[in-house]
């Protein structure tokens, strides 16, 4: 597989882990904050075992500034979902705009003057 592909996969395999870790605990409330804590850090390890070779292999072929920017936007992209699907938040017009912005920066990032 080409190193955009396997770049990009790792990536959202990542994401996913990390989604979980950050926010999956807000359903849960109710559960004590050291122990929230604890498996939140027991999602991200599995993040790192995925951002780490993503970075790994797609520097090189991305800049660093480039593969940030990849990583921002799989992140937002899979927040939204998780957000709608998962927390039941609606997705507002303003987020849509605010991620129209995010999406003009990243075509600033990778347009080649």
């Amino acid at each position: 597989m080409s190193i955009p592909v396997v770049t990009i996969g790792l990536l959202v395999i990542s994401n996913l882990f990390m989604t979980f870790a950050w926010y999956g605990h807000l359903k849960f409330k109710s559960a004590p904050l050291l122990t929230v804590i604890l498996i939140s850090w027991g999602i991200a390890l599995f993040e790192y075992c995925f951002q780490v070779p993503a970075n790994r292999i797609g520097h090189g072929h991305f800049s660093a500034a480039e593969l940030k920017t990849i990583q921002e936007v799989i992140t937002l992209t899979v927040f939204v979902a998780f957000s709608v699907w998962y927390l039941k938040e609606p997705l507002l017009w303003n987020h849509l705009v605010g991620f129209a912005f995010i999406a003009a920066g990243a075509f600033f990032i990778f347009h080649k003057w």
